[in-house]
């Protein structure tokens, strides 16, 4: 039997940066028994919080997206349009952003805040929000997270969720692979194989960790800190064994819904949102992350350029007519998105799903088409806040208020006793509930 372990060892340690990856795995050793932290997402006997973020790589057309008035008061843009019937449910936010500079590379900071090179540097590494909420889930949800997307794209897409120690959360790629993980049981003979597989990578893990203690002693101070990484990263395995053994024997909802087929990001977009309001409303996640990246044909919409050529537009106008239609659409279905949640009545109470879910809509492209990441577009709907304004955010000390103090500001609604996130320096000032 020895043999087979250490080949069964050495295959699993080869692929540990796709396991390490997954978003079961970075929640730590509190969120599988007894947290730690109070669940302060509501009082007892009330709805959960719930957290979405939705983010595209190439931002909102400013010429199109911003009001004119820079008070809180202000109409309607092109782009703001197709939320006209959510005007008191949601609130658009100027002048936030993370003060980086990068384009496109900027863009996988939206949820973070720091680049991946600047994370050792962090507390908390370069987690991303959706992943520091996963966190305080833990195991309360079979998935503490769903994050969905594509790998395709400009420098591999949106890119929006991130583990601490920096590796990226792979994304569900279309409806059909996410209605399968949410609502599709597995048959008896494969459940009884993933139990061998789940109990053949403890024995395995056990080893490795055997192994990596008896190293701890024999290294020099300067190899620690790699060393303390992957011990973590070890942990963080273990922890998502765990919680599969957890859910193993738990029954998967069921759903009228008829299993979706992949069309491409542009006509998946209606039914993904359709699935994150399923997941959220069986509780099959508390938390959901959509990436709207370049692989959205805009060729689907009849375009004949591309979405990110389009982006860089040049200011020639039929470009950036097309770049607005295409951007609109995207409003219309987060649009939608809303509607669905607020027309899910909670059970025992006469909240809406909208009402407990944090719903942030924006992106780290601040400006396509001069590759600026200032001034990011922000839409925040739901969750409990009082809306139905534009929120701007004045300067500290000639620099933009950090976007960090709005997630910092969400996390705690979301429950989570922390009193910093990334770059924060306080909570966001004028941010009310409801």
């Amino acid at each position: 039997m020895k043999p087979n372990i250490d080949n069964a060892r050495r295959s699993f340690l080869k692929a540990s940066g796709i396991a390490i990856a997954l978003p079961t795995l970075i929640s730590d050793c509190r969120s599988v028994g007894a947290s730690e932290e109070k669940d302060l997402s509501g009082d007892a006997g009330s709805p959960p919080t719930r957290l979405v973020c939705v983010g595209n790589e190439f931002g909102m057309y400013p010429g199109a997206f911003w009001p004119s008035s820079k008070h809180s008061e202000y109409e309607l843009t092109p782009l703001l349009e197709p939320l006209a019937s959510h005007t008191s449910d949601f609130t658009l936010f100027a002048n936030l952003d993370h003060g980086l500079k990068g384009g496109h590379f900027a863009v996988h900071t939206f949820l973070t805040g720091v680049k991946s090179a600047d994370a050792k540097t962090m507390p908390d590494g370069g987690i991303s929000l959706d992943q520091r909420a996963a966190e305080h889930v833990g195991a309360k949800t079979r998935f503490p997270s769903l994050t969905i997307g594509s790998e395709s794209g400009l420098h591999g897409g949106c890119r929006m969720s991130w583990t601490r120690t920096g590796t990226r959360v792979p994304p569900i790629e279309g409806p059909r692979d996410l209605f399968r993980l949410l609502f599709i049981d597995q048959k008896a003979e494969a459940k009884q194989a993933n139990r061998n597989r789940l109990e053949l990578q403890g024995s395995i893990l056990d080893t490795v960790m055997q192994e990596a203690k008896s190293l701890e002693k024999r290294i020099n101070p300067s190899d620690q800190h790699k060393l303390n990484e992957y011990l973590s990263s070890i942990r963080d395995v273990e922890i998502s064994l765990q919680l599969q053994r957890q859910w193993q024997s738990v029954p998967k909802p069921k759903t009228t819904m008829e299993e979706p087929k992949d069309l491409g990001l542009t006509r998946d977009l209606p039914k993904l949102y359709d699935l994150i309001a399923l997941a959220l409303q069986t509780d099959s996640s508390r938390v959901a992350t959509l990436e709207i990246g370049g692989s959205f044909a805009a060729s689907d919409m009849g375009i004949k350029k591309g979405y990110h050529s389009l982006s860089h537009h040049g200011q020639v106008q039929e470009n950036i007519d097309l770049l607005v239609q295409i951007e609109r659409y995207q409003v219309e279905q987060f649009s939608r998105f809303l509607d669905r949640l607020k027309s899910i009545k909670q059970s025992g109470t006469e909240q809406s799903l909208l009402d407990s879910t944090i719903t942030l809509f924006g992106s780290g492209m601040g400006n396509g088409n001069s590759h600026t990441n200032d001034n990011l577009p922000i839409i925040l709907a739901g969750g409990g806040f009082k809306h139905g304004r534009q929120h701007i955010s004045p300067s500290e000390s000639g620099r933009r208020v950090p976007l960090c103090n709005l997630y910092l500001s969400l996390l705690q609604r979301f429950g989570v006793e922390t009193e910093s996130f990334s770059t924060s320096t306080s909570t966001l000032n004028g941010l009310e509930l409801a």
